[in-house]
């Protein structure tokens, strides 16, 4: 059997402790959606009653590439200051295959509030 001293004993606590905490971490990387450590989807409602445009970008001057129905669910990336429709400038980056943008004024979050870009 090895003879430790006492501070022979306290670094090997100390290094056990960091090995679990980095363990502990470890998972919490990994089980994000893509592998790659990148943040979870965020989801909301449309709530404009005629439906919402998608656009290639955060303002009415981008194209349109798509559309969504009122009450419809969204998954979105994130949020973006952009064009300021009626007092709101944020819009949202949906993850809809095309990653496209729609104005935050229109949709509803479901739970927590997407991150920033």
């Amino acid at each position: 059997m090895f003879s430790i001293t006492k501070s022979g004993k306290i670094a090997l606590c100390l290094a056990a402790g960091a090995m679990t905490t980095a363990v502990a971490a470890g998972p919490a990387v990994a089980d994000a959606p893509d592998g790659h450590g990148h943040h979870h989807l965020y989801k909301g409602r449309v709530i404009a009653r005629t439906g919402l445009l998608v656009r290639t970008g955060p303002s009415t001057h981008y194209r349109v590439v798509g559309f969504n129905k009122y009450g419809s669910i969204v998954k979105i990336v994130c949020k973006k200051n952009g064009e300021n429709i009626r007092g709101n400038k944020r819009w949202y980056r949906l993850a809809d295959g095309r990653y496209a943008w729609s104005s935050a004024r229109y949709i509803e979050n479901i739970g927590p509030a997407p991150r920033w870009c």
